[in-house]
C-alpha cells in the first residue's frame, strides 16, 4: 500500500479524536486532513481529492448517516468508514446499506483501524484493475476487423450493433471468405457476454462421431483412449457464445441432439448420465441455402427456425468494390509489420488490378494476394507484377447500358442467394412477379 498517495479525511466533532487519529496516520505516512462537521468536510472534499473518509455518526447539524449518503452521491469511489460510540446494529447496518465500507466503535484502536483501511484500499485497487481489464477486453473485441464504408457493410455493422444488445440467436449467411466468423465475434464482443468466451466449432471439419465428442465432451473411459474427463465446447461456452461454422453440414442425428440442447439448455457428456446445465448464446453461419435443404428433407425445419431468429447477410467482395482499397491497405499494414518488411503502399496500377478483379473467394482471397505480394515485392511499393492471383485473372465485366448493368446486378443477387427467389426479390426491393419477369427478359437461368 503506497501510503503517501492515500488521503484520509477525518470527520469528527471531538477534537481529541481528530487530533489523535491525525497524528497516528501522519506518522504512518498517510496524507491527512480533518473536519469538525459535515459542512467543513464538504469544503475539504471540494478542495482536493480524498481516498478515505473516517466519519463519526453523531455530529451537530448533518449527522454521519446523512453525510455518508451525500458522499456516495458525489463520488462512489471514496471509501467511507463509520466511527461511532453507539455501536448499535441499526446504525451499522444502515451505514453499510448506504455504501459505507465498514464501521468501528469508539474508543478506536488505531492498529485495527489501519488494518480496516488496508483492506478497503486493497479492495478498491482490485476493483480498479478489474475495470481496466474489462476495458482492455472491450478494446480487443470491438469489430475493428470488419472494414469498409460501402452501404452493404454499414448495414451489416448496424445490424450487429442492434442484435448484440439482445440474446437472440443469429444466423449469418454468406459465401466462403466473406467474414462470417468476424461478424460473429463482433456480435459477441459487443454483448453482455463479452467477458465470457466465444467458442468456435467448424461443423464441416468433423465426422459425426468426432463432432459429438467435440460438442458434448466425455467421461473417463467413455471410449478407447478416453483416459480423463474432457469438457466439450458446449460446456466451455457456458455464460458466453458458441459459434457454429457451416451449420448446414451437420448430420440428422446431430441436428436432433443440438435441437434438444437448445430447448432444454442441458446435455450429458459421452459416457455419463449426469446432466450438465449450460447458458450460452448461439450464432451460426452457413453458405448453403438452408430453405432448400429443409424442403429437400436434409435439414430439420424446427432446428432451422430455432437458429434463424435474426439473419445477417454478408455481402461478397465483388459487390462492394469501394471497400477493396481499404481492405488491401489494412492487410498491407498488418503483414508488412508482422513480416518486418518495408512495403508501405500499393501502386496505382496494382490497386486498379485489385479493384477490377473478380474475387471468387472474397476477403480471404484478397488477404492471401496481399500477403504474397509483400513477399514478392522488392521495394516500398506493391506494383502490378507483384500480384499473383490464385485463379486466372478475370476482371469484372460490366456493360454500359442500364439494361446491361441491371442484368449483371440481378444475376449477382440470384447467385448470392443461391436462386432463392423470395430472398433475392427482398434484397432487390421488388416483388417475386417482377423478378420472374426480369429473369425471363434477360434470359437468366439457374446453374445446373
Amino acid at each position: 500500500m503506497d501510503k503517501e498517495n492515500i488521503g484520509i479525511l477525518i470527520v469528527d466533532d471531538e477534537f481529541s479524536v481528530r487530533d489523535s487519529l491525525a497524528k497516528w496516520f501522519l506518522s504512518d505516512g498517510f496524507r491527512v486532513g480533518t473536519a469538525e462537521s459535515a459542512d467543513v468536510a464538504m469544503t475539504r472534499l471540494g478542495e482536493q481529492p480524498w481516498d478515505i473518509v473516517l466519519l463519526d455518526i453523531k455530529m451537530p447539524g448533518m449527522d454521519g448517516i446523512e453525510f455518508n449518503r451525500h458522499i456516495r452521491s458525489v463520488d462512489k469511489d471514496i471509501i467511507v468508514i463509520i466511527i461511532t460510540a453507539y455501536s448499535s446494529v441499526d446504525t451499522a447496518v444502515q451505514a453499510l446499506k448506504d455504501g459505507a465500507f465498514d464501521y468501528v466503535s469508539k474508543p478506536v484502536d488505531p492498529d485495527d483501524l489501519t488494518h480496516t483501511i488496508r483492506n478497503a484500499v486493497e479492495k478498491r485497487r482490485l476493483a480498479q484493475e478489474n475495470i481496466q481489464l474489462k476495458q482492455r477486453i472491450e478494446d480487443l473485441t470491438m469489430p475493428d476487423e470488419i472494414v469498409g464504408t460501402s452501404p452493404q457493410i454499414k448495414r451489416v455493422l448496424e445490424m450487429i450493433a442492434t442484435v448484440a444488445q439482445t440474446d437472440a440467436t443469429v444466423m449469418i449467411r454468406g459465401e466462403s471468405g466473406t467474414g462470417k466468423e468476424l461478424a460473429a465475434r463482433a456480435i459477441h464482443g459487443n454483448s453482455h457476454r463479452r467477458y465470457a468466451p466465444i467458442i468456435s466449432v467448424n461443423c464441416g471439419a468433423f465426422t459425426e462421431t468426432l463432432l459429438e465428442s467435440e460438442l458434448f465432451g466425455h467421461e473417463k473411459g467413455a471410449f478407447t483412449g478416453a483416459c480423463t474427463r474432457r469438457k466439450g465446447k458446449l460446456e466451455r461456452a457456458d455464460k458466453g457464445t458458441i459459434f457454429f461454422g457451416e451449420i448446414g453440414n451437420i448430420s440428422p442425428k446431430m441436428q436432433m441432439d443440438l435441437l434438444r440442447v437448445i430447448e432444454t439448455k442441458q446435455f450429458t457428456r459421452l459416457g455419463g448420465d449426469t446432466p450438465v446445465h449450460v447458458d450460452f448464446r448461439i450464432i451460426s453461419a452457413t453458405h448453403r441455402n438452408l430453405e432448400e435443404a429443409v424442403a429437400a428433407g436434409e435439414f430439420r425445419e424446427d432446428l432451422y427456425f430455432r437458429l434463424n431468429v435474426f439473419t445477417i447477410d454478408m455481402p461478397p467482395l465483388r459487390e462492394r468494390p469501394e471497400d477493396i482499397p481499404l481492405l488491401a491497405n489494412c492487410f498491407l499494414q498488418m503483414y508488412s509489420r508482422s513480416m518486418t518488411r518495408g512495403v508501405r503502399e500499393i501502386a496505382p496500377d496494382a490497386m486498379q488490378m485489385l479493384v477490377s478483379y473478380d474475387w471468387r473467394r472474397n476477403v480471404r482471397e484478397l488477404r492471401n494476394v496481399i500477403e504474397r505480394a509483400i513477399v514478392l515485392s522488392s521495394g516500398e511499393k506493391i506494383i502490378g507484377r507483384d500480384l499473383s492471383f490464385p485463379f486466372r485473372y478475370r476482371a469484372k465485366q460490366q456493360g454500359d447500358t442500364m439494361e446491361e448493368i441491371e442484368k449483371a446486378h440481378i444475376g449477382r443477387i440470384l447467385e448470392r442467394t443461391e436462386w432463392n427467389i423470395s430472398q433475392a426479390a427482398s434484397v432487390l426491393g421488388i416483388d417475386r412477379t417482377t423478378l420472374y419477369t426480369k429473369i425471363k427478359k434477360y434470359g437468366l437461368s439457374k446453374p445446373s
